[in-house]
């Protein structure tokens, strides 16, 4: 997949319009952001809670016209007032193709995405979102759109999923993104890390980086706990 062919190819950031008492000026990473390029179907961001990586995706699905709360492009409806500032201050630069789909997945607001697709009148793997388990909604919803060529926002994707769920949900990524669809990835989760040939971005005060799977803290503390489970737990609770 070419560039040209990213529903998303670049995004541009005016943080002089961000408003001077935005909480956004707190966030070091991106404060300096200027301009943000993707090169390949799938980006994952990875950083510490509070580096900026779920605020980075909200404003680039905000920008590009999802409902801030998530769903498809056609879902529209708010539960709470929130500041979008960057939102406002991102300029989304589109491929030369429209997507067949897209939504904006964001974890702590899924409950509120399967109250509107309930009002909706919507159906994910034939029944009411609210009428599944936790986990089992969430891939039903991903699993709706796995035919179509799309745009996929995700922020923490992995909340609900077992293990065993999240490599579902990585055979489903890659199987979509070698037919055309982006996907867009905030992620703590080391399984979907591992997809291969992702590109890997980590947000840190110090800005945004590429950075290689096994860099990623995700990764290294998973394996650490692995390898070394007995020692390590001794220590902590000795201490």
């Amino acid at each position: 997949m070419d560039k040209a062919s990213l529903f998303i190819r670049e995004c541009k950031f005016s943080f002089d319009a961000v408003p001077a008492d935005s909480y956004l000026h707190s966030i070091k990473a991106l404060r300096s952001l200027e301009k943000l390029t993707f090169e390949n179907p799938v980006t994952f961001f990875v950083g510490e809670n509070g580096s900026g990586k779920s605020t980075l995706i909200e404003s680039l699905a905000v920008a590009y016209g999802f409902n801030a709360e998530g769903g498809t492009l056609n879902y529209h409806f708010s539960t709470y007032a929130e500041d979008y500032a960057l939102a406002s201050a991102s300029h989304i630069v589109k491929g030369i193709h429209r997507p067949q789909a897209g939504y904006f997945f964001r974890a702590e607001s899924f409950f509120n995405v399967a109250t509107a697709a309930e009002r909706y009148g919507k159906k994910y793997g034939g029944k009411l979102l609210h009428r599944q388990s936790h986990g089992e909604s969430f891939l039903s919803f991903f699993q709706e759109f796995s035919s179509r060529r799309g745009i996929y926002l995700m922020d923490e994707p992995e909340a609900a999923l077992s293990p065993q769920r999240q490599l579902t949900l990585l055979l489903i990524i890659a199987e979509m993104a070698k037919t055309g669809s982006q996907f867009i990835i905030a992620t703590h989760s080391p399984i979907l890390l591992g997809l291969p040939g992702a590109d890997i971005i980590k947000i840190s005060e110090t800005g945004l980086s590429p950075c290689r799977y096994e860099d990623t803290e995700s990764y290294q503390l998973t394996k650490m706990v692995l390898e070394n489970r007995e020692r390590l737990f001794s220590k902590l609770f000795d201490e």
